[in-house]
């Protein structure tokens, strides 16, 4: 019994020593790479950091102001553009894409009935005077 007791195995490996010291673990160097600041202790750099050179962060424009979210954006038809585009009789620009506003610039000699989201004073009174309505949907 005495020989069981004395039995060795020849396949035992020495373990490796991990940790021992300055670049301890693979090769020569660790895999911190070699010099410079990303290999000190606490060498991290702030998320954003290009170097020292001006960040894309700061070149960036600054947006000022306030975007309304309600605002409609309108299309703008004067009085005297309706006197070259149409004949008489009934206009409906309720149906285009972009609301439409009637404005009073220009001369009106023809009679329309105009169909519009909205109307300035002004052009109201010009058709009006020429014998034609304008009625607002809002």
């Amino acid at each position: 019994m005495s020989l069981l007791l004395n039995l060795k195995s020849k396949n035992k490996k020495n373990r490796k020593r991990v940790g021992r010291g300055n670049g301890s673990g693979h090769g020569t160097y660790a895999t911190r790479g070699q010099k410079g600041q990303k290999q000190r202790a606490g060498g991290t750099r702030r998320p954003g950091f290009e170097g020292g050179q001006t960040p894309l962060s700061r070149k960036m424009p600054k947006f000022k102001g306030f975007k309304n979210p309600n605002r409609v954006d309108m299309l703008a038809i004067n009085v005297g553009d309706l006197e070259k585009l149409y004949k008489e009789g009934e206009v409906d620009l309720t149906k285009s894409k972009k609301p439409i506003k009637l404005l009073g610039n220009g001369e009106v000699s023809k009679k329309f009935t105009i169909k519009v989201k909205k109307a300035s004073k002004s052009a109201i009174e010009k058709i009006e005077k020429a014998g034609g309505t304008v009625e607002t949907k809002q």
